[in-house]
């Protein structure tokens, strides 16, 4: 069985550890300028729609009362490692994938915890007594559906699928819910009359495969309840990066490659200090409009030069037509 945990309202929800009088208010964090987004918003601001990657004029719109701080990204990492010791204690097969969020196998340790969701119980406790926060946790035979499971009872829940109600389970999913589908995959399901992820099951995978391309093979893999990612601890890193919103909206060449000259400048310094090279750059791009596109390059010899990485970040930028404004 795999875990999967989720920390409920990661920032806002420090935050509110921290001053006591934000407890039971609406709290957003993220940038404050017109321009900024949210990075997190508290479950009492969500009642009103504020969610996270929203512009924050909007989040300010729709919550005009709440409390709106900026991200304390140090806080926050030093809270995240204080979770990821907690659960190093149940099992040693730990895999962090982000900030707020973290897999563990639980091979092994029900002669220690007690079956899976016993474990699941002891550890939300152990996180609430000793950082007086919140999770949500999933459990279930693969990391696919435990990652779905942390987000059903959302905050404080807990959610366990055991091997026999797996087909149950995903008979009756959204496929919505299914990561990986966005909304032109979801489109194009909703076409093929397609609206939970068991309907998936009525395709042959080379059909789905001529529709989808290769995530036809694993829309076809998790139809049938099946998902072989294993918990990987201490996986390598795989990407470092850097973005800024702009003052304003920008088609002036100056500007944006001064823009990306500072953050080549910040990804060459990350590769040094990780001691690791890069052979491919991608250029995000999100436009006026909030369109975001990316473009990428691959290059034979691995670097960790700031001049390699702004040469290929500018021979992106040149090569995109793009004649509408730039956000970020």
């Amino acid at each position: 069985m795999i875990l999967h945990l989720d920390m409920d309202a990661f920032y806002a929800s420090v935050e509110q550890l921290d001053h006591p009088w934000l407890k039971g208010r609406c709290v957003i964090v993220g940038g404050l300028s017109g321009r900024g987004v949210v990075s997190a918003a508290s479950y009492e601001a969500r009642r009103f729609g504020v969610r996270s990657a929203m512009p924050m004029f909007q989040a300010r719109q729709l919550c005009p009362h709440g409390t709106f701080l900026p991200p304390r990204m140090d806080r926050y990492r030093h809270v995240s490692r204080e979770v990821l010791a907690i659960l190093h204690e149940f099992s040693p097969q730990v895999e962090p994938v982000s900030i707020d969020e973290a897999f563990l196998d639980l091979a092994g340790t029900e002669k220690l915890h007690g079956p899976p969701a016993a474990l699941a119980s002891t550890l939300k406790t152990r996180i609430s007594c000793t950082l007086r926060l919140t999770c949500s946790i999933g459990v279930a035979p693969n990391r696919f559906l435990a990652k779905i499971a942390s987000d059903f009872k959302k905050p404080d829940g807990l959610t366990v699928i055991e091997p026999d109600q797996v087909q149950a389970f995903i008979k009756g999913l959204p496929i919505a819910r299914v990561p990986g589908v966005g909304p032109k995959t979801l489109a194009k399901l909703t076409d093929l009359n397609v609206r939970l992820l068991g309907d998936i099951r009525k395709f042959s995978e080379p059909a789905l495969k001529a529709i989808f391309g290769s995530y036809g093979s694993r829309l076809c893999e998790l139809a049938s309840g099946t998902d072989p990612t294993p918990v990987t601890p201490d996986s390598a890193v795989q990407s470092v990066s850097s973005e800024c919103t702009l003052a304003e909206d920008t088609r002036e060449y100056a500007a944006l490659t001064r823009c990306l000259l500072q953050q080549a400048e910040d990804v060459a310094a990350a590769l040094r200090q990780k001691g690791v090279r890069a052979r491919t750059v991608v250029l995000k791009i999100k436009h006026a409009d909030f369109r975001l596109v990316t473009r990428r390059a691959t290059f034979a010899l691995p670097t960790q030069s700031s001049k390699a990485l702004y040469r290929h970040a500018v021979h992106l930028l040149e090569a995109y037509p793009e004649t509408q404004k730039i956000r970020l």
